[in-house]
This record gives structure tokens, sequence and C-alpha cells, in this order.
């Protein structure tokens, strides 16, 4: 968890029921809130002019999400949508803000997840650049699973449908699950009943 949620609420945050489909905030929209997901699940996404999403990144429970134009004060870098009905908790920018201020241990906690964030799309960055999709999806894997996150820590399922593999990394679905069924006879993956797992 980024910040925890009694904090928020000390500090003035409100809760915000979100249904499965709902447009929290839109790319280039102006940013009023620092937006913490409580429970559900919602994806960040840039959209193209065909109606094409480009998957940024998937935001599970306890992350923060549309971080950036609080610090610059640019408008949110791509879309947010819900993938199921979901809880979220917003603090007012400004008291957000000021809560950094007074509170060092969680600025260098943002400090982390930015850092993070960034390493990512770097990686991402660096696979669109390899045409490799048998190696672009198993990097992809590889940093979900050292990063805790997107696959299930008993099971090492992979918690991403293969449209959203596909979206993540610029393949189209068909290139993801023909990789996916031969990385599964290599023995690199494990696809039992339609689920992958790493």
């Amino acid at each position: 968890m980024v910040i925890d949620i009694n904090t928020l609420l000390a500090w003035g945050a409100t809760y915000k029921k979100v249904a499965a489909g709902d447009i929290i905030f839109n790319e280039g929209g102006l940013c009023s809130f620092y937006h913490q997901l409580v429970s559900g699940s919602v994806r960040w996404a840039n959209i193209n002019d065909e109606g094409k999403e480009i998957l940024q990144v998937m935001i599970e429970p306890g992350e923060c999400f549309g971080e950036m134009p609080l610090f610059d004060d640019g408008g949110f870098a791509a879309t947010t949508i819900a993938n199921e009905d979901s809880v979220i908790i917003r603090l007012n920018k400004v008291t957000f803000l000021q809560l950094l201020r007074e509170n060092p241990e969680i600025h260098f906690t943002f400090t982390k997840l930015m850092s993070e964030r960034l390493r990512f799309k770097f990686m991402i960055v660096r696979e669109l650049a390899n045409h490799n999709p048998e190696h672009s999806i198993s990097s992809l894997f590889t940093y979900f699973k050292e990063a805790k996150k997107n696959i299930c820590p008993k099971c090492n399922k992979i918690k991403l449908t293969r449209q959203q593999i596909a979206d993540m990394t610029g393949l189209r679905v068909e290139t993801v699950i023909r990789t996916i069924r031969n990385m599964h006879k290599k023995g690199e993956l494990l696809v039992d009943k339609g689920k992958v797992y790493c």
C-alpha cells in the first residue's frame, strides 16, 4: 500500500465507488486528487484515434494511479478505466502535497514507486524495439514476478488476459496466443485450462 488508508482519512480523503467500465479520468484532464485503489481493479491506458487501448499498467488494490500531474501540473498521461466495480480513496491535491511535505517517509515511498514505474517503461520500450515476441513476453513475466505484481504469489498464475498482454507489449493478440502456446511446448510456461503460469 502506498499510503495507509487511515492516514488518508485523517487528512480528509473520501471514498468513491466506480462501476465496471467507468472512466475515472481521461488522458489530458486536469488533476485535482490523489487516487489510490482500495478494492477492485483499474487499468491505465492510452486510447488511439481508432479506439484501441495501449495498456500502460494494471492497478491493484493498495496502489495509486494518475500521480504524475500531482507533481508537474500537467494533464493526466493516460485514461483510467475500472475493470470491475471498484472503490477508490481520493485526497485533494493541495492536501496531498502538504501530507508529503510533513511526512518525508511517504515522499520517499512515492519516489521509489515512480522510479519503479519509470524502470518498467524503459523495459517495455526496450522490448518493443526487440521485435522478438517470445523475449518480450518472457521479459514482461519476469518483471512481474520480481515486482510481485500481476502474478499470483501462491501459484504463479498470470493475472492478465492475452489481450492485456498484447496491449502492454504492442503485439497482436494472435501473436501473444501463438507465442504462449510455443513457450508452453518448450516448457518455459505452463498453460492449464486456459490459465497461464510462469
